[in-house]
């Protein structure tokens, strides 16, 4: 894939999307294309099945299949797919990919890997052979909170010049890291933020949009916030940057996707049920997850 052919077709409001699980741990597949298809209903620009919000790390291999199959068949081309397939060993990500390739996604997110903390040769060398193994365009995942490795400008910059990569999901909180990548990354290389609070700010600073967490809970305003921002309607934009902005906050009280999760139950969506390690939500974050959906007026009334 030549640069002139790289198109930025992820952007706007992306939701990062959860994965619903019945209470015996299974995957509520009736729940989850509810969900697809309410999502592009509200007028989301994209759909990310399978990355931290879907809790894509204790996916099994089949159950990433389908669900990543399942976004594909409800979507039906409306929207883009970019499916999560990351993790901390190259084999076993190129063996993630080729699945949802398989499935029919447009693309990948592929999270830098964990826990190794690749030095430069290993991270670029990882990203190369994924994009070689697989025929899909791919989106890097910076996010130094769950790898604990800041992938930072010059190693983005870096990776951008890897046939086959397209763009970087950034996620380190850092807006002047950001900023620095907009400005030296080559044409048609987007930029999303991973961080629901900086989307308009990200926008503002020459970023394509994010891919959210919100918008599971609020796909209508995020859409909304995103389209107001990149048209540059920047007064619009605020005002439900800061409708949603007690939501946000409230979205990482606990480990995503554990807050969003209550949200979506509340909401009447979805379970809320998480996998293990993760756990059930206490009671202040119950009760912080319903006072910022008032305040949304995302619903009237927690039971």
């Amino acid at each position: 894939m030549t640069r002139n052919e790289r198109l930025p077709v992820f952007r706007g409001a992306m939701t990062a999307i959860v994965t619903p699980f019945r209470e015996d741990g299974a995957v509520d597949l009736s729940a989850f294309e509810r969900l697809v298809a309410w999502q592009i209903a509200c007028g989301i620009h994209g759909l990310v099945p399978c990355g931290t919000t879907g809790e894509g790390a204790t996916l099994r291999p089949e159950e990433h299949a389908i669900v990543i199959e399942t976004t594909v068949r409800i979507a039906s081309g409306r929207v883009p797919v970019l499916a999560g397939c990351g993790t901390n060993d190259t084999r076993t990500t190129i063996a993630g990919a080729l699945r949802a390739a398989k499935a029919g996604a447009d693309g990948l997110l592929v999270v830098t890997p964990y826990y190794n903390k690749p030095n430069r040769s290993g991270m670029l060398a990882h990203f190369a052979a994924i994009a070689r193994a697989v025929d899909l365009p791919i989106v890097a995942y910076n996010v130094p909170g769950r790898t604990g490795q800041n992938l930072g400008v010059e190693q983005t910059l870096a990776l951008s010049e890897i046939p086959g990569l397209v763009g970087v999901k950034e996620a380190a909180g850092n807006l002047e890291q950001l900023a620095a990548i907009v400005a030296g990354r080559p044409e048609g290389f987007a930029v999303l933020t991973g961080d629901d609070a900086l989307a308009l700010p990200a926008v503002a600073l020459g970023a394509e949009g994010v891919i959210s967490v919100v918008s599971n809970e609020a796909p209508r305003l995020m859409s909304e916030m995103m389209q107001a921002a990149l048209s540059g309607d920047f007064a619009s934009g605020r005002v439900i940057h800061y409708l949603l902005r007690p939501l946000v906050h409230a979205n990482f009280v606990e480990s995503n996707p554990v807050p969003v999760k209550v949200a979506l139950a509340l909401m009447g969506r979805c379970g809320e049920t998480v996998r293990p390690p993760l756990g059930p939500a206490d009671a202040a974050t119950r009760r912080l997850i319903g006072e910022a959906l008032r305040h949304a007026g995302l619903f009237e009334e927690v039971a």
